[in-house]
Order: C-alpha cells, then structure tokens, then sequence
C-alpha cells in the first residue's frame, strides 16, 4: 500500500508512436518492418520512428533512411502525416482524462498524469496503470508503457529505464528501492544526462548512477554550477514540480528554427531563410499578442565531424514584433558571426516576451502602419493559407516558404 503522504505519477509512453499509428490505420504493415521518415530526396530524409521489428534489424530513430534501408533490406518507408498524429495524441488526452484532471504533455507522444487523488478509483496504481494501457489499445491500436513514481522525474526514468523493457510495460520506480534499481546502472541513464555531460562525469571517474548519488552535492555545483545540483536530485529521486496543465502557459520565447533542404553557402541565399524565420517567428508573436527586446540567431554547419556554426543573441534598441525590425537587427548579427561555412540549419528566437499593447512612437518610423500591414498579412494567411501572400525574397531559390507552408512541424501534413 503506497504511502498516503506521497504523490503517485505516471509517464505514459506512446511505442513507436508515428509507426504504430499507421500500422493501427493499414493493418496490412502490421507485421512488417515499417518507419515513418521524411522525404528520401532531401535532407529530412531521416528516420523518425521505427516500429519494434524495424528495430530487431538495428534501425534507429534520427539516422538517416539510406543507412536504415541498408540494414533492412524489406523496409517498408511511410511518409509522415503530421495531422493526424497530432489528431491521435489529443484523442490519448482525452482518455488519460476519464482517469484524472491532471494531465501534462510532455511531447506529443508522452504525458504526465497525476493520479493521485483517484487512484483509488481504479484499484492500485499498477491496476490503473493496466486498465490505462488496455484503453488507449482498444481505441487506438497504441501500444503504451507507464513508468510510475512518487514525482515526475521518477516517473520518467521509471518507463526510459524499466517499464519499456517489460513485457508488461509497467514499472513502479520507489525511492526506497533506488539502491536496487536505478543506481545500478550507468550514469548516461539518468535522466538529464547526455553524451557531453557523460564524458565529464567519466573524467570525474563517475560511471554508474550510484557513485553521483553518493557525491556531496556541492561537489557537483562547484564544477556545473545549479546544474550539478539538479543531476545530483534527480539521482536520489527528488523532484517538487507539479504535474499541472499550465506548465508551458508561461512563454519564455517564440522561436523558429529550419533545416535547409541542401548546404547554403552565399549569404543571400541565407537571408532569404532568414527573413522567411523572422517572418514566421513575429506571426507567431503577433497571433499570441506578444512582442521581445531579445533576438537569437544559431546555424550550423554542414559538416558534422568538424562543428562550425554560432549562436548568439543580442538586445533590440525596442521591443518588436514586426519582421523587418527583427530581420535587420537579425542580419546584422549574422554578419557579423558567421565565418563563411556552410550552413545546414539555422534558426531564430524572439525572448523577454511582454504584451504587446504599447506602441514605441518613432520619429523615423511609422511603426503604426507597419503594425497595420503585419496584422493584415496574418488575417490574409489566415483565412487562405499561409503561402497566400509572400514575401518576393520567398519565390527565389533560396526560399523555403512555400514549401514549409505544406507542413506541420517541419512535416507533410
């Protein structure tokens, strides 16, 4: 029996989930090597979901298609249909709701559930997490896991961890019982913890969770600062943040970003996309009656072997939300950081975001019809689409627009 004191969260896990969606939709690839990926002509050629017997073939999510193709002759390539993955995990939320009212997105294929006022309803939490798996089977054809903990973050590495290698897909991660379950395993399986801080904690002599957890923490904020107390929480279990509907209402910034179909090499051809991220970043603030004093620019390079590309940011002389404005401040930060290296994506980011219900007078410009006009453009794209009207800079070469505006989330609809 759990502790009345202590919360009970799931992280529920969507398998495969582009893949097993469309399995679900043609049950003729049911038992069939399938991915989901972009197109095979173009960069986005890669690998966005595998399903598990693509998978026994070694095919991994993010490589690129020609390499999975390589390892499994017989696979079966299905372009993604954004639209209606999106369609599907709202229809997940949904039924993550007849169990409780506190439901977080994590991403679209994995949410936070916070069951601990209705638990009790439903049994235990492995029979609810049980009855939850058989819901979203019978109405989606979705095979799900549920890691469970006292928090989120035990809930997380709870499924990554454990609950995904179970035939039963469920596994309650206990604080209490970390010593026999989690801190055995090595450090890049904590949650928070990449390829780079990996390294750094192998030069500590750090290889298994266990030896992070029994650090002083401040061992680790002299040498990462606020970070190093966060992995140093994270591996004895502890995390106070609730699961709660409006984690992401607060918008810290509206960004952008594109990978660009070939290497750009001119910088004309880059500011074309550049205008085009600006363009999109500003809608995007103006439709959420929001504008910033802070402008980021990052591309990177064409070669991943040898990393070339930049990222910094800068403070705008006013608050914006017009894409001229954003676009010259933009270009010149480009100017003045890129090193004449191929780029392959590049992307823009508008921060310290406030209402957008004061207008800067200017003596030079008329920000009161430029205002106008960016808000006429949006009820144009709007009502007919978000290629209806372009910018002339968008029908060169160069420009992506038309091509983006076919997409959601970087993929055919």
């Amino acid at each position: 029996m759990a502790n009345a004191n202590k919360r009970i969260v799931f992280l529920v896990d969507m398998q495969s989930f582009y893949a097993s969606i469309e399995k679900a939709a043609n049950p003729q690839l049911r038992n069939q090597p399938i991915v989901v990926a972009g197109d095979p002509e173009r960069r986005s050629g890669v690998v966005l979901a595998a399903c598990p017997i693509a998978k026994s073939y070694g095919v991994v999510t993010a490589e690129a298609l020609w390499q999975a193709q390589q390892k499994c002759r017989n696979l079966v390539v299905v372009r993604p249909r954004m639209d209606m993955y999106i369609r599907i995990s709202m229809q997940i939320t949904q039924i993550f709701e007849a169990f409780t009212d506190k439901v977080e997105p994590y991403s679209i294929d994995e949410q936070f559930l916070d069951v601990t006022g209705s638990v009790h309803l439903f049994g235990d939490a492995l029979q609810m997490a049980a009855q939850i798996r058989r819901r979203v089977w019978l109405e989606t054809g979705i095979n799900c896991r549920v890691g469970i903990g006292e928090n989120k973050v035990l809930a997380k590495m709870a499924c990554d961890n454990f609950a995904k290698k179970r035939e039963e897909g469920v596994f309650w991660l206990k604080r209490e019982e970390l010593a026999d379950t989690l801190w055995k395993l090595p450090i890049e399986k904590l949650f928070g913890v990449g390829s780079r801080m990996k390294r750094h904690f192998h030069r500590m002599g750090v290889y298994q969770i266990r030896q992070l957890a029994e650090l002083a923490p401040t061992v680790l904020t002299r040498r990462f600062g606020v970070n190093g107390e966060v992995l140093w929480r994270t591996a004895q279990g502890l995390d106070d943040s609730p699961v709660s509907l409006n984690t992401y209402d607060t918008q810290k910034g509206i960004g952008h970003h594109m990978t660009l179909p070939r290497d750009y090499h001119t910088g004309a051809e880059i500011k074309v996309v550049l205008l085009e991220l600006c363009e999109e970043v500003c809608r995007r603030a103006r439709s959420k009656e929001l504008m910033g004093s802070v402008l980021s620019v990052g591309c990177r390079g064409a070669d991943f072997d040898v990393m070339t590309g930049f990222g910094r940011q800068m403070k705008l002389e006013e608050q914006t939300n017009d894409a001229m404005t954003l676009y010259e401040a933009a270009a010149c930060l480009f100017d003045r950081h890129w090193q004449e290296t191929p780029v392959r994506s590049i992307g823009v980011t508008l921060g310290q975001l406030v209402p957008d219900n004061v207008l800067q007078l200017n003596l030079f410009t008329d920000n009161h019809k430029r205002r106008s006009l960016a808000h006429a453009m949006d009820d144009i794209r709007t009502r007919y689409g978000q290629d209806a009207i372009l910018r002339a800079a968008s029908l060169l070469g160069a420009g992506q627009a038309k091509e983006r505006a076919r997409k959601i989330g970087g993929h055919y609809k």
